[in-house]
């Protein structure tokens, strides 16, 4: 049985950490706070008291966190720990800069990392339906492949270094501009009195359909916004790439500017739809 172990249980590392459990993997867990690793003992997740328990001769190690900058002060304990044949998965989103810096790390502690950041929330996370974004050799890929394949419904290999950071942080970019569009439109119905069913409906029957946007139109117009991709992280993505970028285009800073007043009228915690509120707030 391939042993996984999870650092990092919040939305998306608890799903996932479900999801392998699910699907007859040994799934360890550990999280600061150890009351949401607890709360996944119905799912047979395995709660360790340190890193270092969690990751001790673990075929995999994978790690859904905040911040570079936490990932690297949590690996200068895990990779000493880990069994030399594991591999770990980088499954943050920390950017390119940072995914470089932590390949650095692994390589001098004699561990394998591969840069795999997920495109996708935390429900397609539990229902194995993430698009895996992946750069690191063929050898660790194939070792990382039973907890990939339960993952994922599909795996894009971008690379051998940290390409795969640099495309999820341009994917988000590209999925907040989307959701922020869609905002607008519905917005846009409501001040011009038009029936938005009906723009919608052109949307969906036609070269234009986007089933992501369509999702997140159903819930602005139910004004419900379960933390998919919670605003503030969208947010924090945004300034990754933007940190990374020699030459700032307009759209990037006006979605950054948007998604900061959201942050601010206290959105930041709810599903990066709910930038519809501040948007229509601010055309009141």
């Amino acid at each position: 049985m391939t042993t996984v172990a999870v650092l990092g249980t919040g939305l998306m590392g608890a799903a996932m950490a479900r999801r392998m459990a699910g699907q007859g993997l040994d799934v360890r867990a550990w999280n600061r706070s150890a009351d949401k690793v607890r709360a996944l003992a119905p799912w047979d997740v395995t709660a360790a008291d340190s890193v270092e328990e969690a990751v001790r001769d673990a075929d995999a190690v994978l790690t859904t966190l905040p911040t570079g900058d936490v990932v690297a002060s949590l690996a200068a304990r895990f990779l000493p720990a880990m069994a030399a044949e594991a591999v770990w998965l980088q499954m943050s989103t920390v950017g390119g800069t940072w995914a470089e810096r932590l390949l650095r790390q692994a390589t001098e502690a004699g561990r394998r990392m591969i840069d795999s950041p997920v495109s996708g929330s935390s429900e397609p996370a539990a229902h194995g339906t993430l698009t895996l974004i992946v750069s690191g050799d063929k050898e660790a890929l194939d070792h990382a492949r039973p907890v990939l394949d339960v993952l994922g419904s599909h795996t894009v290999h971008v690379g051998t270094g940290a390409q795969a950071s640099r495309v999820k942080l341009i994917v988000n970019s590209w999925m907040t501009a989307s959701v922020v569009a869609m905002a607008d439109t519905l917005l846009a119905c409501e001040q011009l009195r038009v029936d938005p069913s009906l723009v919608l409906q052109v949307l969906d029957d036609g070269p234009l359909r986007m089933p992501y946007a369509m999702q997140k139109a159903e819930e602005i117009r139910a004004r419900a916004y379960p933390a998919g991709f919670p605003l503030e992280l969208a947010l924090k993505d945004l300034g990754l790439l933007a940190d990374e970028r020699d030459r700032q285009p307009r759209l990037p800073g006006v979605l950054r500017d948007t998604l900061r007043r959201a942050v601010e009228s206290g959105h930041g915690r709810e599903d990066i739809a709910a930038v519809a509120e501040s948007m229509k707030r601010d055309t009141a």
